[in-house]
This record gives structure tokens, sequence and C-alpha cells, in this order.
């Protein structure tokens, strides 16, 4: 990416920080031995339970959702660069969705802007869906060695088939893909596909992906600015990240340890 190009984005990302700080609001919250940070904005006075179209959108969205379009455009610039200085071009598809069985680390920022899109845009239906996945992936991570004894996951719960994909996966399409991590926007392989399912799979014969590492460097600075701008805010950013359901469930307002 051309560095004026660099420049107008820090330059973007700058503003929106100075002017946005000011609006958020931050909440530590500890639940039964584990860290959960919810972030309220004060000009939202958003519930879990308000859904709808009317929603505002918050300063703190607002922001994340800038960062997403710039790092969308300077991975579109790169992936051009990609294929015209070097003959690369990225294997990965619609439909493909082996990724989606990673770990996806995201953050609170991330998270509520998450949370916040599928409030707005999400049917009843969808969203009684995507919570029974959501319990499905927390009673897969629950019945890990080690995690609870096993009596204390619902005897009820037909793990038989579950693949532990992301909950926000339903037929190999992202429910919420306007509004997805950085980190899913910067997955791209040069590899088949299927490559992407090692990593899930230990006796998988598949070689490993072969990742676009340049991709993720030209990621860097967009990350960095939601990491500074959740520091900023007066949150450790490190222990504001976790894992992609964990965080569903947070904001969602969705307490699964209930049975337990």
């Amino acid at each position: 990416m051309p560095n004026q190009t660099v420049q107008r984005t820090w330059e973007t990302l700058a503003a929106l920080l100075v002017s946005l700080l000011s609006c958020l609001c931050v909440k530590f919250l500890s639940k039964k031995g584990r860290m959960i940070n919810l972030i309220e904005n004060s000009c939202s006075g958003m519930g879990h339970n308000e859904f709808g179209a009317d929603i505002p959108i918050a300063p703190q969205e607002t922001f994340v959702i800038g960062v997403y379009a710039s790092l969308d455009e300077a991975i579109a610039c790169e992936l051009d660069r990609l294929c015209r200085e070097e003959g690369i071009v990225p294997s990965c598809k619609p439909g493909c969705c082996h990724c989606c069985r990673y770990h996806i680390l995201t953050n609170s920022a991330e998270a509520h802007t998450l949370a916040q899109y599928i409030r707005r845009e999400f049917s009843a239906e969808q969203i009684r869906g995507l919570r029974l996945r959501t319990q499905q992936w927390h009673e897969w991570d629950d019945s890990k060695p080690g995690r609870h004894p096993s009596s204390t996951i619902d005897e009820l719960a037909d793990l038989s088939c579950y693949d532990h994909s992301c909950p926000l996966d339903v037929n190999g399409v992202c429910g919420a893909y306007p509004v997805r991590p950085v980190v899913c926007r910067t997955h791209f392989v040069s590899s088949p596909p299927q490559s992407c399912q090692v990593a899930n799979d230990p006796e998988s014969s598949a070689d490993a992906p072969l990742m676009l590492r340049s991709v993720v460097t030209v990621a860097s600075p967009f990350s960095t600015a939601l990491q500074d701008y959740i520091e900023n805010s007066g949150l450790d950013f490190s222990r504001s990240r976790m894992l992609l359901p964990q965080w569903l469930a947070i904001e969602m307002g969705w307490d699964f340890t209930s049975a337990r």
C-alpha cells in the first residue's frame, strides 16, 4: 500500500480515536472465577434484551466499523499487489468455512460491535438458533479434559455431530460477515481450502495451509489502532481478548453456567 495511503489511514484513525474516546465507559465484572469485561457505552442506553433496527449506532461501533472499512481497503490493495507482482491469488472461496473451526480470538470492542449488529439484523428465530449453537460450543468446550467434571454437562446435550465451528457459521456462511473480526478478515491462504482443516484434525494427512503473511502484516496498524482505542479507554487489552463464542455469551447476556 502506498505511503500516502498509510498516512491518510492513520490520520483518519487518529481523528476517530480523539473524538470518540470521551463517549466510552468501561465496566469490569467478575463471575465464577472468569474475567468478564463488559463495555457499556454511555450514549447508547442499551440492555441485553433490546433488539431491532432502531437501535442507535454507538460511537464505539462507529470507530470499529471505520477501522474495518480502512482495513478492507488495505487488504484489497495488498491482494491486488500479490496478484500483479507475484502471481499469488488466494484460494479462499464463498462456502469454505474450515477456518471457522479455529479458535477465533476477538476483543471487547469488536465483540460489542458484533453483538449490536446481531440485535439489529437478526430475526428472533435467527437469534434462537445462534443461542443454541453458542451453547453447544460452550458445552463442547467445557467437556474437554480438565475443564469441568463430566457430570456438570447436560446429559441431554448431544454433541456427537457437533464440529465446534463458530456459532455464526450457518451452512458455510457467516451470519455477521459485515462485522466479522480482524482475525477473520486477514485469514487468506494460497493452498487448497481443505488444508485449513489440518489444524482441527490431528489425524489429517493434508499439508498445513499456506497463509498469505503479507496480508497479516498490512493489517497490523489497524489491529494496533483497536488495541490503542481499548487501552486508552482504561481497559487492559490483553485481558479484553477472549474466544468469540465466549464474548457472544457475555455480550448477548446468555448464561450457560446455571445448569452446572
